[in-house]
């Protein structure tokens, strides 16, 4: 019997120190979408006039099947990306060596939004190909992301276990020291409200201990979709602002009176609610009005491809360079790149906490 979860983990303030100097460990990015955490691993962006500096990461290998999704990679990170089915690839002749492997395997058959069929679907099987790619890497430390709900099983009246269960069970058996958290988004700085499942694995010869980012917003002092967005709503066709055109947005009409995926509108005073990749253009609304009366959806504007990456911590430069449609569900589909930020320093930490110094005594930064 394996314990996977700790309920108080180790934690450390990954701003309170520097590896921007540090050696850079090699990354195999596999399911990479359009990049935002492999964007997080590698830092040195601003977000909302934050500066997230560089990380000593370095992606020499990616994948995915959204031709799309590969489209942008390619155009932001200026390498190619191996657009072919992971199944189909030899991951002993074909994928380097690497000192990280990252992966967030398909996670739509796990969402609570979503049909849930979970393990019993071939995407859901897909986690056991990033398992596969782990053994032929031997990499230092996986880390893979998922979707809340796979906490939960579909058919758990049926199974003693749930998917995620398996999962680490899965990964444990590959060589790997595993646990998982939960963590939102809206905790590190996002102005969206995100849960994600962040599972980190390191070699067990390594004997080092896994650490997750301590949380540094909460309601008290969060960013809301205000702090995120505001500044661009007169600004639709702006020469200066990328992805925000009149094609930027979707234009699906709002139905007044009825409940309803997308028919409805964001807050202004929190952060937003998840921005999700099967909208089918049905993207809540922006919190602003065109009229007077805040009820009359027809004064109501659907949120712009570059509004749900602000939303995601996607830096303005990031340029999502294909039809709205397609952006929009990269986008949903994306980690934020502010939170992989997050994981990427605390994953370096763990590695190599005895030659980093921190700003105040370790004891004092890290909880148990």
């Amino acid at each position: 019997m394996h314990t996977f979860f700790k309920v108080n983990p180790l934690t450390i303030d990954v701003n309170s120190f520097s590896i921007s100097k540090y050696k850079k460990l090699k990354v195999v990015s596999l399911f990479s979408g359009c990049g935002g955490m492999d964007l997080g691993f590698k830092g040195g962006f601003n977000f909302l006039n934050e500066n997230y500096e560089e990380n000593p990461f370095e992606v020499i290998y990616a994948n995915d099947i959204f031709k799309q999704a590969t489209q942008v990679y390619k155009h932001n990170f200026g390498h190619e990306v191996d657009f072919r089915s992971i199944e189909t690839i030899d991951e002993y002749a074909e994928i380097p060596k690497a000192d990280v492997v990252l992966g967030g395997f398909p996670c739509q058959t796990f969402s609570l939004a979503g049909k849930r069929e979970g393990l019993d679907s071939d995407r859901g099987q897909l986690y056991k190909h990033m398992i596969r790619v782990i053994n032929a890497v031997q990499p230092k430390v996986f880390i893979a992301e998922n979707v809340d709900g796979i906490r939960i099983s579909k058919k758990e009246e049926k199974l003693d276990k749930s998917a995620l269960d398996i999962i680490l069970e899965d990964f444990d058996e590959a060589g790997y020291n595993v646990q998982y958290q939960v963590l939102n988004a809206a905790h590190f700085g996002v102005p969206q409200a995100r849960k994600r499942v962040i599972i980190i694995g390191i070699r067990k010869e390594l004997n080092a201990n896994i650490h997750y980012p301590q949380t540094i917003h909460d309601e008290t002092n969060w960013r809301t979709a205000k702090d995120g967005i505001d500044d661009l709503w007169d600004k639709i066709d702006s020469p200066n602002v990328l992805n925000h055109t009149t094609k930027d947005y979707s234009k699906a009409k709002f139905y007044p009176g009825k409940t309803m995926q997308g028919n409805n509108r964001i807050k202004h005073d929190r952060p937003s609610p998840t921005i999700r990749a099967e909208h089918h253009g049905n993207i809540e609304a922006h919190y602003r009005t065109f009229n007077d009366d805040e009820n009359d959806m027809l004064g109501w504007r659907r949120l712009s491809v570059r509004e749900c990456a602000r939303l995601q911590s996607f830096p303005d430069n990031f340029d999502f360079n294909v039809a709205a449609s397609s952006a929009y569900k990269m986008i949903g589909n994306a980690v934020p790149p502010v939170l992989g930020w997050y994981v990427a320093r605390a994953v370096y930490f763990s590695l190599f906490s005895e030659k980093i110094t921190v700003k105040k005594r370790k004891k004092e930064l890290v909880s148990n």
